[in-house]
């Protein structure tokens, strides 16, 4: 099974143009895929830079028409002509798609810094082995408080979802929107972290959550456990940052991490302010 995670700044690339069938090509250019998740995807956002208001969410869907689309819109605000403008990340999964969540995550008021909403999205896939929840996220960047408060919001969606996922599976039958559906407690999470391995939030991440709780760990150092994380930003004269360092990453719950066979930053693009990710997991 293999997952793509990338911050595609809206299609801006290093040399500020927006340039979307460039995105495309580079996702394409990965190889077969059976899960895309985007972030920093765009609807009709006026003032973007490079931008002319793309409806990114639907373009990308029919560049990949085989895969059910996920969209979720962290902002959904007025677009100053009438209409909205939203944007936030876009999951698309080539496996059967089950249950959807779009979780808005906390934004604790932090007067020293702008902010912006951020949201979570997840979708429960048919991976090989079984249901498996596929997560996606772009966390704050400027404030450490509310990027600290997202970390400890996903952290207790992983001990809620777990809690469900012991229950007996019940339903009713007579009215449909109670019925049971799988959630397991596995998962995959992926995105901008806005953190550098190694970081206060980074370590707090993969923390035990409590003794029934599959704990986070990082895809990276299940199987490079003695080796720097690849860099996913700072490579390619991009306006920030001003080293090389990742702060995309992804986490697997302890259950899964027997399954990661490779991870691998795509480093030679320049399509976007940030490199794609590739997770790969197997039998």
């Amino acid at each position: 099974m293999r997952i793509l995670s990338w911050n595609i700044q809206w299609g801006r690339g290093a040399d500020g143009r927006v340039d979307l069938a460039r995105t495309i090509a580079v996702i394409r250019a990965a190889g077969p895929l059976d899960v895309i998740c985007l972030q920093e995807v765009a609807s009709n956002f006026p003032g973007l830079a490079g931008g002319a208001r793309e409806d990114e969410p639907t373009l990308l869907a029919a560049a990949f028409a085989d895969f059910e689309p996920v969209f979720g819109a962290g902002m959904d605000v007025p677009d100053g002509e009438g209409g909205r403008a939203r944007f936030g990340n876009l999951l698309l999964s080539c496996l059967p798609v089950g249950q959807v969540f779009r979780h808005l995550l906390p934004s604790p008021a932090d007067p020293a810094w702008p902010a912006m909403q951020r949201v979570c999205v997840e979708a429960v896939v048919s991976a090989p082995w079984g249901p498996l929840r596929v997560m996606t996220t772009h966390l704050e960047y400027y404030s450490v408080l509310q990027r600290r408060a997202q970390f400890e919001a996903l952290r207790a969606l992983q001990a809620e979802t777990a809690a469900l996922a012991r229950l007996p599976a019940a339903g009713q039958a007579s009215n449909p929107t109670f019925a049971a559906r799988p959630r397991p407690a596995s998962a995959v999470l992926c995105g901008d972290f806005n953190c550098e391995p190694d970081s206060l939030e980074h370590r707090r991440m993969q923390a035990p959550i409590a003794a029934d709780v599959p704990a986070w760990r990082d895809a990276w150092r299940t199987i490079s456990p003695a080796s720097p994380h690849e860099p996913s930003v700072g490579l390619h004269g991009a306006e920030w940052p001003d080293h090389a360092y990742c702060c995309d990453f992804f986490f697997v719950t302890e259950d899964l991490a027997p399954r990661v066979r490779g991870l691998h930053v795509i480093s030679a693009t320049a399509a976007s302010d940030h490199q794609p990710v590739l997770l790969e997991l197997g039998d």
